[in-house]
């Protein structure tokens, strides 16, 4: 296909060619006979977003689930109607998502019980690590003499009986695409070969648009209650040793240390990853860097749970949370992601809350970690092999792209989805607005 009319972050005026990689960038380049071409009419054109940190099944099954988190439930009662009220899923399931203890207090399985005992219930805590089942839950994933039904989401030996249930990504893919997403990183945990290659299938069969790099078997979340630091440094060096980088999950100030402490033992590689970095104390950020790793994390979560951070946070702590421009200004490589469907799957909304830090309120957190429009946009335009580094436009590369409607300075003022106007994956438009 033929791009025309197009505008390079940098102001230039150029026309693309477009197969399954770039093959020429320049202005007023013909059309060829059979050729498509897109008329951007101006527009700005970028390398295709990359999400550096999702959960695609999780994020698919999120969209036919009940959503029972801070911002939509309030207490016990409503919280017991709201699930009454919901329809089962093909597989007979009530499914809900987003769960905070702030809502209705802690859960297990006899308080599922009295909200639904007839129907098989689950609840994912909004962290992700976490589901509480009802009994007739816990029955049927092979469990009823569980004593709380508070299961762990990185457990296959539950987990594997609900794989065949799980819906198709056609819908999810459709909605990254309007954002302009063109590749995805998918940060499960617990995904087998067979998952994988199922994932790639997906994307070969078309019905995940988007190019997909998986993360397993080299992401390890860690547990405040297991950080076994010898454990996890034979872990990383076995990985090392094979040539295989890491990606450890840190939300805690004590799971960063750990995690720190193991990659100075076990050494570096280069494409070696803290996941969410959510808790960075400033006597920290120094190990960081020298880790060499690439800390992936999503500032969006100052705009989407800011508020419960200035009621449950120390003031004196709130520098800490999700630190972005600190990072950088440390010489860490950093790269932005959703973190989807824990968090909102709009990239462009999470660029907003890295360059405003405003909660829903409007209150600023943390002034000093703001960074500005284009460098947030940058961090969401690196490889999967290499997030932190934006990719180019020009001749070789994949021909990934977003095509928007706006200037560049437009683009940057806004940093809206509204502006994306075609999605190109591999030189096949797959959204036009």
């Amino acid at each position: 296909m033929l791009i025309r009319r197009g505008v390079l972050f940098d102001g230039t005026r150029t026309d693309i060619r477009v197969e399954d990689r770039i093959t020429e960038v320049a202005d007023g380049l013909p059309a060829r006979r059979g050729e498509t071409v897109l008329d951007a009419g101006g527009g700005t054109v970028l390398p295709g977003l990359h999400d550096h940190h999702l959960h695609l099944r999780a994020a698919a099954a999120a969209l036919h689930s009940v959503r029972v988190g801070p911002d939509e439930v309030t207490g016990p009662e409503q919280l017991a109607h709201v699930l009454r009220a919901a329809t089962p899923g093909a597989d007979g399931w009530i499914r809900a998502v987003g769960y905070h203890e702030s809502v209705a207090g802690p859960l297990d399985r006899a308080v599922l019980d009295g909200i639904c005992s007839n129907l098989p219930l689950r609840i994912q805590h909004r962290s992700g690590v976490l589901w509480t089942l009802n009994s007739a839950g816990l029955a049927l994933v092979g469990l009823p003499d569980h004593p709380d039904g508070r299961l762990r989401s990185a457990d296959t030996g539950w987990t594997a009986a609900l794989a065949r249930t799980e819906p198709g990504l056609a819908q999810l893919s459709a909605r990254l695409s309007g954002y302009g997403v063109t590749g995805v990183t998918d940060a499960t945990p617990d995904l087998s070969a067979a998952d994988v290659a199922a994932l790639q299938q997906a994307h070969r069969s078309g019905e995940l648009m988007q190019s997909v790099h998986c993360l397993a078997p080299g992401k390890r979340i860690l547990h405040d209650d297991e950080l076994d630091l010898d454990v996890l440094i034979g872990w990383i060096a076995a990985r090392h040793a094979a040539g295989e980088s890491v990606a450890l999950h840190c939300v805690t100030a004590a799971q960063l240390v750990v995690a720190l402490a193991a990659l100075d033992s076990a050494g570096r590689h280069p494409a070696d990853r803290l996941e969410h970095a959510a808790v960075v104390p400033d006597g920290s950020l120094a190990a960081v860097a020298a880790s060499g790793a690439t800390v992936v994390t999503q500032p969006n979560f100052v705009a989407e749970r800011g508020e419960a951070y200035l009621r449950d946070v120390s003031a004196a702590e709130h520098h800490e949370l999700w630190r972005v421009a600190s990072l950088r200004a440390a010489g860490v490589p950093v790269a932005l992601s959703t973190d989807a469907p824990f968090g909102h799957p709009d990239p462009w909304a999470a660029m907003r809350a890295a360059v405003t830090r405003r909660t829903a309120s409007g209150v600023v957190l943390t002034a000093a970690e703001k960074v500005t429009a284009a460098e947030a946009l940058a961090m969401f335009l690196g490889d999967p092999l290499t997030p932190a580094t934006p990719r180019r436009i020009e001749p070789g590369v994949r021909g990934d792209l977003c095509v928007l409607s706006a200037s560049p300075q437009q683009v940057l003022a806004d940093l809206d989805a509204e502006h994306v106007a075609a999605t190109v994956v591999a030189g096949e438009v797959v959204y036009a607005r």
